[in-house]
């Protein structure tokens, strides 16, 4: 959420920040909002000091007699009280108003966000491997021999519907070594603190994230009310929800596994094969909370943690910069990881890093107390997967298969996987 004083301070550069993001003028509407919502509440105030003025007085004019002034003075009090009250209603009814406003628009954009359209502008900042060249037409991991007899998408349409899988045998445990190996890692190396949150939240942790109110139609809410969540980011980032934590205790890093649910409301037609783009996914997500001064050294660091699983699964991938017009809702600057993926012959997106600035905070209301004894600050909030598990099961996949349709699984898989390194043609682990 945006800061009302930043704008009325600045709302040309306001303006300009919005304009990169597709919105032309907002800061005049929000601020007749702002302007209109303090008058009534300057006005409520008046109100409310001619009223105990007023009152003060009631008792001198019931003294002295005074029948007439008594009752002028008596009306004249029930007369403010409900002019205070429809004054109060109206602020209230403005200040939500503001509230929408400022929690619709997106984030403002770092400077190093390159200008562009879409994914197409994106800027590569740097690669790591080689795609492995194929003696063989590469196929993609829903035809490959050894993968169909764990994977399962007409089970799952009976089941569910379309966009979903049923995973069994090998294929199942291979999904399950990948969420342990990038748990443990995270934890072990890179100093993250493992956590199990619920995937059931309130309404106000999707809009604290930024879930909401802008995306709702891309999640899935209960007829109780509580919502999916689309990310472990709601949980883990929400932690701080509503709370002052002392800056000493910061960052806060985290990570955890989770089931995740998204509508896939705008991919109509976009990935309709495969794992690539379900209603229901698993990732490992990895959450820190940090200070201002050290949320870009951080978003480096996330971004780092996520490419070394990729190094360590020997998988070719690519470390782009999203443009102005990729770049997400609540983001500040995002790092997007696209792996290599034979079948398709490109790379696709597999881990977003994200920094938000205190977009998050000021939404939750999370802040800090300063070592130095000042008034508190807005924390900083990042996001980054850690990674897609499916997605990350479609890489090793797809890259490590052979001729014959089996495949080669990645030599750090084998502690999980009983000393395993192969999935044969015909779905067993060798």
């Amino acid at each position: 959420m945006h800061d009302i004083r930043a704008i009325r301070t600045a709302p040309e550069d306001f303006d300009k920040a919005m304009q990169k993001r597709g919105f032309e003028d907002q800061s005049s509407s929000i601020l007749t909002l702002d302007s209109t919502r303090r008058a009534k509440i300057a006005a409520a105030e008046a109100a409310q000091a001619e009223r105990n003025a007023a009152s003060k007085q009631v008792g001198a004019a019931k003294a002295a007699g005074d029948d007439a002034e008594f009752e002028r003075l008596r009306a004249l009090v029930g007369a403010k009280k409900e002019e205070i009250s429809a004054l109060e209603t109206e602020a209230k009814a403005l200040d939500e108003d503001l509230r929408t406003a400022l929690m619709s628009l997106p984030n403002i954009m770092s400077d190093e966000v390159p200008e562009g359209a879409d994914e197409d502008d994106n800027v590569e900042i740097r690669s790591w491997g080689s795609p492995r060249v194929l003696e063989f037409e590469a196929k993609e991991h829903f035809d490959l021999p050894g993968v169909k007899p764990g994977m399962d998408f007409e089970m799952a349409a009976k089941l569910s519907g379309a966009r979903f899988v049923v995973l069994t045998g090998a294929v199942a445990r291979i999904h399950r070594a990948l969420a342990q190996f990038m748990l443990n890692t995270h934890v072990d190396e890179n100093g993250l603190t493992e956590a199990w949150t619920p995937v059931l939240v309130r309404e106000e942790m999707m809009f604290g994230t930024g879930q909401l109110p802008k995306f709702g139609e891309d999640s899935y809410q209960t007829r109780e009310g509580w919502w999916l969540v689309p990310t472990a980011e709601v949980t883990l980032t929400n932690t701080v929800n509503n709370l002052i934590v002392k800056e000493n205790t910061l960052p806060h890093r985290y990570v955890a596994q989770t089931q995740c649910f998204r509508s896939e409301a705008g991919s109509a037609g976009r990935d309709t094969s495969g794992m690539l783009r379900q209603h229901q996914f698993e990732k490992v997500e990895m959450v820190s909370i940090t200070t201002p001064d050290s949320s870009l050294e951080e978003h480096a660091r996330m971004t780092r943690c996520a490419e070394d699983i990729l190094e360590r699964l020997e998988l070719p991938y690519r470390t782009m910069l999203l443009c102005t017009g990729d770049t997400g809702f609540g983001a500040q600057k995002t790092h997007d990881l696209e792996v290599w993926l034979p079948g398709q012959g490109k790379y696709r997106e597999i881990s977003s890093v994200s920094v938000c600035g205190d977009f998050q905070a000021r939404r939750m209301n999370a802040r800090y107390h300063p070592a130095d004894g000042g008034k508190p600050q807005f924390v900083h909030t990042l996001n980054g997967s850690g990674l897609a598990v499916g997605r990350t099961l479609i890489a090793v996949l797809e890259n490590g298969q052979n001729a014959d349709g089996g495949v080669d699984l990645p030599a750090v898989l084998a502690p999980y996987l009983g000393g395993k390194t192969h999935l044969s043609p015909d779905g067993e682990l060798q």
